[in-house]
Parts: C-alpha cells; structure tokens; sequence
C-alpha cells in the first residue's frame, strides 16, 4: 500500500480481540490509525473448531493485512451435498465471475485464524494488544470516548477517538449502556458439535448434509472436512440431550461409529451450542460502531456469522480512517449502520428460513417437511425447496447512500445460490487477474483497489478531465486506471459488462460506489462525494 498520513490523535480501541476484532485492528493499522485492542480474557483460546468456514472474499481481507496464510492453510472444498436419509438431493459448486486465486471457501479452525492474525499484529508497530482488560463502560463526549475498564491491578481509564465494539454475542452491560437494543430468540433445539480426528477419504474436499438420515431420525447431520484429516460434525440434538450421559454410557462412541465405521478416531474437540437470531437496532452510537457477534447473531448454516463480522470490520475501517485523516465528512460514519444493519437482516432472513425448516415450529409442519423431502428425492420442484442453509456471499449495498444508482444496471435481486449477482452498483467487484504499467508482475484488482478510492475508465472517457474532478471532490487517495490497459486478458471487463464511455468508481471495500455512463466534472465530482457520505444528516 502506498504511504499513508499517521493519525497523531487517540487511538482506536477496538474491544474483542476475536477475529472481527483482530481484523478491524489490522486494518486500521493499514491506514495508519494507532489501535489498542482490549480482551478481558486472560489469553486466547486454542482449543476447538468453532467458526471454520471462511469465505473467498473475507479470505482476501485477511490477505490484504499480511494473513494470507490463512486460505494457504486450510482445506479448499468446492462442492455442497445434500441427502435425504442417505438418498443424495443435490450437489452444487460455486461460481466465481472473475478469475480470483482464492478459493471459495475454506475450512479452518478458528484457533488457527486466530494464531495467524495474532501474529500479523504482533508485527504491526501501530497496534497495541491487551489481555486481561475488561471493558465496563463507555462515555462520550464531542471530542472522543473515555472507556473505563477492569484489570488484574484495578480499574483503568483510557481515551479514545472512537471505539469499535467487537465483543461478542454476551456484552449485554455494555450494549445496554449504550441504550442498544438486542431483539431476537434463541432456538430450542441444542446442536452437538464434535471435531474428530479419523482417516475419511470419502468425506474428503466436500460438505455434507444430511436430513434424516436413519442414524439421525428426524433431525439433521452436518460434516465438515478440515485440516490434518479432522472433520467437524455437526448432529441436531432433542432439547433434553447430555453430553455427559452420552460420553458415560457409550452413545457418543455410537453415535460417531455410525459415521466412521469401525475405523479408528479421536476426539479433538466436543460441545453442544443452542443458536440465536439477534440483532441490534443501531449499530453505529455515536463514537462507538458495534461489529460482528456483538451486533447480530446468526444460526450457523451457511456461515454467515463470522463471514458477515469481518465486513463489518472492513466497513467501519475504512471509514473510520478517512474520517480521521479529514478525506470524508464524519456523516460518511452514517452509513455503517445504514450498510451493515442491512447486511445484518439479509443474514437473518436467510439463516430464520433455514432453521424454520430444519426446526418445524409443529407436528403438521414436521408432516409437511417428511412429504417435501421424500417427494424431493424424485421430484426436481420440490427438490427446490430444500434448505439446507444458503452460503455466506458479500451484501449488495445497492440501497446505501452512498452508491449512485445506474437505470441501466438495476439489480435483478439475490442470486441462484453459490452464484454473484451481475456487477451493478453496490455490489462488490470480481476479483481477476491484472497489469499496472511499472510493476513487471500481473497483479490482481482487489489488491489494487484497497489503496483509496479507485477509477477504472473505459474507451472514450476524457481521463485528464476526470482525473482533476476526482481530484477537487476529495482529498483522499484516488487512483485511475484505464480498463483497456488494466484488464491483461479480458476477464474483469466481461465481469463488468464494461461498455465504452464509462468511469467506474469503486470504494476501499471493492463495492462499486457509481458506473457513469456519462463522465464529466459534475458527475464524477457528486459520485465521489456521494461515496463519502456529503449529504447525510449525522447522529
């Protein structure tokens, strides 16, 4: 990343240092806003799989703040099975409308993910990590945040510019404190979650679900593959289950023999988890943007709980830093409630309907799942309305405020699962292989696109015209690249649908914030201050 200002203001405190956490610190840090990052546990977990599935795009966050390792080392799987008993359904990959070098998903521990940032930010001069510091309160005034906090010696005052809360699920007292509310349910069902350890080729490089299947009757199984031949199983339990029962008459070992045969396992890991769907009415108070867990829960199928945080995280980053650096008026803080809410109640709805048909709320709607699922088994419209969880995917901000919409690039609605939709505006650019004059290797786009707001121009467009106009709306970074010279092979132009006489400007996130299908000074100079937030009202 080019050189960016030093923020000589208060830090950023971020509170939770998870891995949305983790990640908000990081990239701040990129932007050259100093963080202190506060945990109140005494040290990091190390144990258990808890969230694995990390998504292509949030894979390439971690991997413009220096933890690439971590698509480097998990395990790649492609395809989505689903069966009814053992009777398979369906089975479908995903697609990819670039040509991007990361996989669509990976498994991985989150221990590991942790481990791995963990390590981007103790080489980070900018970041300071703090363990045993437990935030109890927050006060705001017009010139930043004073958190009051507990540690092993007593009590701590710190101050702060803003606070990014990232505390996860159970920080009621400081949610409350802040007047949020956290409005939801939480599932009857518990669901037992074991990671063992045994030699499965056949599960290899693919997820499986499985409804009913006669080792589980009337419920579901879920099996995950990840790293050094250990697989996350996931069975849907009555609400009456014990694990310790289990574990002492034998029922456990039963439980996962039906699944391994008579091969040898271990178990690395066990627990049993009840789900909510929660989530906050605000999450920007203030000085204080509420991110990942702490601002909405989500049932896990389809990974969207940590895969919707680390957005959360990039989200407020950015913005926070260009308003700290004077790039964007602070009403551009408006529109992190106004995007991530948003992506926030597609996350619910998704997960809502998935758990409604894994959970029938009565004995008639158990009836209607059996029929469904057993006419599925030959019937292709029925096997349509399967739900066996819709994988996490980048939120289109096509209603912010912040994007300027194209009349001819309407959005046509959520995509086919495991497709993107077409690239208009708000949605976020393919990833696909690139060429900037002066650098002697291909690149690709998103790492180009990181480094400030980005125009990309086609054939026709008065450059030096729209170049200065970027220039007067703002003064954050702005690059410009012509397509024609960019797009070494024809891939991102095709994602596109880039027509001639078009400036595209995409934001730090990759989300295209404007297609001008007619460039000029005052059309080029209102997207670019639509995209940084001139006209919100301000909190």
């Amino acid at each position: 990343m080019p050189s960016v200002p030093l923020w000589a203001g208060d830090p950023v405190v971020v509170v939770g240092s998870g891995p949305v956490g983790q990640t908000a610190a990081l990239l701040l840090a990129r932007w050259g806003v100093p963080v202190l990052l506060l945990d109140a546990r005494a040290q990091r977990e190390t144990v258990g799989s808890r969230a694995i599935c990390q998504q292509r795009d949030v894979l390439d966050v971690w991997s413009a703040i220096g933890a690439g390792a971590i698509a480097a080392d998990g395990l790649t799987w492609t395809t989505a099975r689903t069966f009814y008993g053992e009777q398979e359904l369906s089975a479908w990959s995903f697609i990819d409308r670039g040509r991007s070098p990361l996989p669509p998903f990976v498994n991985i521990s989150q221990a590991h993910t942790e481990r791995v940032l963990d390590e981007c930010i103790a080489a980070h001069p900018l970041i300071e990590q703090r363990w045993a510091h437990e935030v109890i309160g927050l006060a705001q005034d017009a010139a930043g945040v004073e958190v009051r906090g507990v540690t092993a010696d007593g009590g701590l005052t710190l101050r702060a510019s803003y606070v990014v809360l990232a505390a996860g699920g159970r920080a009621e007292a400081l949610r409350t404190g802040l007047g949020v509310r956290f409005d939801g349910h939480s599932f009857d069902d518990l669901f037992l979650i074991c990671d063992i350890r045994a030699r499965l080729p056949e599960l290899d490089g693919e997820r499986r679900f499985y409804f009913d299947p006669p080792w589980n009757l009337d419920r579901q199984v879920l099996i995950h593959p990840c790293p050094d031949s250990v697989f996350r199983i996931d069975w849907q339990v009555p609400p009456d289950f014990d694990l310790d029962t289990e574990e002492r008459n034998g029922a456990l070992d039963e439980r996962i023999r039906r699944i391994v045969g008579a091969r040898d396992y271990d178990v690395v890991w066990r627990s049993v988890y009840r789900f909510s769907s929660r989530c906050v009415d605000r999450m920007r108070v203030g000085r204080v943007l509420l991110a990942g867990d702490c601002a909405h829960l989500v049932a896990p199928f389809g990974a969207r709980g940590l895969n919707s945080g680390v957005p959360d995280a990039e989200n407020a980053a950015w913005k926070l830093a260009f308003v700290l650096h004077g790039w964007a008026p602070q009403t551009l803080l408006d529109s992190y409630h106004d995007e991530r809410h948003l992506a926030a109640a597609e996350n619910l709805a998704v997960t809502g309907a998935t758990m409604a048909f894994l959970v029938p709320a009565d004995a008639a709607q158990w009836q209607a799942r059996r029929e469904l699922l057993a006419a599925a088994v030959h019937d292709p419209a029925a096997r349509a309305q399967i739900d066996s969880g819709r994988f996490a995917e980048p939120f289109w901000y096509v209603d912010s405020p912040l994007t300027t919409p194209d009349p001819t690039r309407p959005f046509p609605g959520r995509p086919a699962k495991g497709d993107m939709p077409a690239v208009v505006p708000g949605v976020l650019l393919p990833d696909a292989p690139v060429q900037v004059t002066g650098r002697p290797e291909t690149t690709r786009i998103r790492e180009l696109l990181r480094d400030g707001l980005t125009l990309l121009t086609t054939e026709g467009v008065d450059r030096i015209e729209v170049a200065a106009a970027a220039a007067r709306a703002t003064a954050a970074p702005v690059q410009m690249f012509g397509l024609d010279r960019l797009d070494v092979d024809g891939v991102l132009a095709a994602a596109m649908d880039a027509r001639p006489n078009e400036v595209w400007l995409i934001r730090p996130d990759g989300h295209v914030a404007a297609v001008l299908t007619d460039p000029n000074p005052v059309t080029v100079t209102a997207a670019v201050q639509r995209a940084l937030g001139a006209g919100l009202s301000g909190l």
